[in-house]
């Protein structure tokens, strides 16, 4: 799926910055956006499956194994990282917790230390999700100088890049010019030679990936980076972790709790995915997703003078699918340096970025104008690239590659093969007519991976862990209100905050109730009132 992560930056540059805005995705985005759901991918028979027959995720013992002992009585070492305020450190983590010798994965943190003279609650790290998403970019852009006064005085504010993220031995599969050419890749096949192509593209990433990285490939899980985590608690001298994410962040927290329930201090988990969920099932869920907050779209657009996709709003979805037919047949110039026209899977990936933030739908309506009016590609071309983190000289930040080494290690793939695609199509078009087509296509990606998954659908208690905050959008586009509900039930000391409203993610989106909400229990332990709602 796509699951990707929820930045925000510092000011509001761009109404979309995608990528570092709000998001999570499941695999190829399509190629890339569906990639990134949690692990888009999921056992070849694709059945649903349920938490009641999911396991559960057991607790790690509460003593530290004499060979994870060098790791947690490290000291790090502060220097100044170039960013004003902020200083950075490098932390080694076992490559292999079953293996602790068998070599070390370096990993780079950072923080901002506390700007108050209060009385200091520790460290608050931060993860906006992805997987793959910058916890470090994060903090330096937003957490940290962005996170509301009274939480920045009291708290040292911490981010560490996972393993095969960002500055933290970042995982690499394709160049520039060949990653232009994959997020091109049509994936919305209609005869067996655009089914091969598509194919073929998804083996070219997996083996991109795993030449550049064979042995880390096999190491970067949820799992481990929730026990990289522990370690860095450690080094901190924090006796809990306190902590929030977002997106595939809250995976990322509520393994943390289920491995380590007696270290969990505040936790806030918002935008929340549901861990019992296999590939196939996760993919569908945020299909409906996107439709939900595409709906929501559709309903704005039809109020506003300059929407391009009709006046009635049961038109807007079906006008928007002629449009990609037309792309998939006849690509539009955008005027970009490197030739590369507007397709239907740019297009496609250009709008799915916007659905992530509300702030995005008048770039999007102004982008959609461009292209179905004028012929001009350009906008969601801005689009898509934000989405994709490429900047204008065709270089790629690592989201793409380390998203999908996440996903494809977490769960095993959706499908095993294109005629299972085909075969689940009428369920992902009921799903999203719109989106629908290209995210079961999507789903195929981790198929071709050259590491098999370690990972299983599992329910996460975290019994006797001190009280968590989980938070969820009523029309979440990436990860849907029902796995905030169902990561809720899963969790034994949970208390479920709940947002009216579109966009991903909810904290520091303007909601005072939310944002008062959450900070009163990061500075003073209080947990919302059971079945606290928000507008």
């Amino acid at each position: 799926m796509h699951i990707r992560r929820s930045l925000r930056p510092a000011h509001p540059i761009d109404p979309i910055d995608p990528p570092r805005h709000r998001r999570s995705r499941t695999g190829g985005a399509l190629l890339a956006v569906a990639a990134l759901v949690v692990s888009a991918c999921s056992a070849g028979s694709g059945s649903a499956g349920s938490a009641a027959e999911a396991a559960a995720l057991a607790a790690l013992p509460k003593s530290t194994p004499a060979a994870l002992s060098q790791y947690y009585g490290q000291k790090l070492n502060w220097r100044s990282c170039g960013v004003p305020g902020f200083e950075c450190a490098t932390m080694k983590a076992p490559l292999d917790y079953d293996n602790a010798g068998d070599g070390d994965v370096r990993l780079a943190v950072a923080r901002k230390k506390a700007t108050g003279s209060g009385k200091a609650l520790g460290s608050l790290l931060v993860n906006p999700g992805g997987p793959g998403g910058s916890a470090i970019g994060y903090l330096q852009a937003y957490a940290g100088i962005g996170y509301p006064a009274e939480v920045r005085a009291r708290y040292d504010m911490v981010a560490v890049d996972p393993r095969g993220v960002a500055r933290s031995e970042p995982v690499e599969c394709l160049d520039g010019r060949d990653m232009d050419a994959y997020t091109q890749t049509d994936t919305t096949p209609d005869d067996e030679e655009e089914t091969e192509e598509l194919v073929a593209a998804y083996r070219k990433f997996a083996e991109g990936c795993g030449a550049d990285a064979p042995e880390l490939l096999r190491h970067v899980s949820t799992v481990e980076a929730a026990r990289d985590m522990d370690i860095l608690r450690a080094a901190l001298g924090d006796g809990k972790l306190t902590y929030v994410g977002a997106s595939y962040g809250t995976f990322l927290g509520a393994t943390y709790a289920g491995l380590f329930p007696d270290r969990v201090g505040r936790l806030v988990l918002d935008g929340a995915m549901d861990p019992s969920l296999p590939a196939r099932r996760l993919n569908v869920d945020q299909t409906a997703g996107f439709e939900t907050a595409f709906q929501s779209f559709a309903r704005d657009c039809v109020q506003q003078p300059d929407c391009p996709l009709g006046t009635k709003v049961g038109a807007v979805g079906r006008n928007l699918k002629a449009f990609f037919e037309k792309l998939d047949a006849r690509p539009i110039p955008t005027g970009d340096v490197d030739g590369r026209k507007l397709g239907e899977s740019l297009a496609t990936t250009g709008v799915i970025a916007a659905m992530y933030d509300e702030g995005a739908w008048a770039q999007l309506r102004e982008a959609l104008t461009s292209a179905m009016r004028e012929n001009d590609g350009a906008g969601l071309l801005v689009l898509s690239d934000s989405y994709y983190e490429r900047d204008a000289d065709a270089r790629y930040s690592n989201l793409m590659f380390a998203n999908a080494a996440v996903n494809c290690l977490d769960l095993p793939a959706a499908f095993s093969s294109p005629e299972q695609v085909r075969d689940a199509l009428p369920e992902f078009e009921k799903a999203s007519p719109v989106f629908g087509e290209g995210l079961a296509w999507a789903s195929l990606n981790c198929t071709y991976w050259p590491v098999r998954a370690t990972g299983e659908p599992h329910r996460i208690t975290a019994r006797g862990a001190a009280p968590i905050v989980v938070v969820g959008t009523t029309r979440d586009p990436a990860t849907p209100y029902r796995w905030a509900r169902a990561l809720a039930t899963q969790l034994s000391s949970s208390r479920l905050l709940s947002y009216e409203g579109d966009g991903h993610t909810a904290y520091g989106r303007g909601s005072v109730c939310i944002d008062s909400t959450i900070d009163r229990y990061l500075l003073r332990g209080t947990p919302p009132t059971k079945g606290k709602r928000c507008s």
